[in-house]
């Protein structure tokens, strides 16, 4: 469903009236460090995410080197 341009002002007048035009430079000021606070942390997210996956499929998978022993644990000396 589209927003109708009308709903836009409206929302725009009601926000004027409530707020008052002294208060909406600070407001605006304040969603848009929010916003860019956001994009930042998401930004920073998928770029986590992308370098571990490529460091995951770069990288060979681990095999277990351990040695393995015939002995069973009661025939260990103390």
């Amino acid at each position: 469903m589209p927003i109708h341009p009308l709903w836009i002002v409206a929302i725009l007048v009601i926000v004027l009236i409530i707020f008052g035009p002294g208060r909406l430079p600070e407001l605006g000021s304040a969603a848009g460090k929010a916003m860019r606070e956001f994009r930042k942390a998401t930004s920073e997210l998928s770029n986590e995410v992308s370098s571990s996956m490529n460091a995951a499929s770069s990288t060979p998978p681990a095999t277990d080197t351990t040695p393995k022993t015939t002995e069973s644990p009661s025939s260990t000396k103390n």
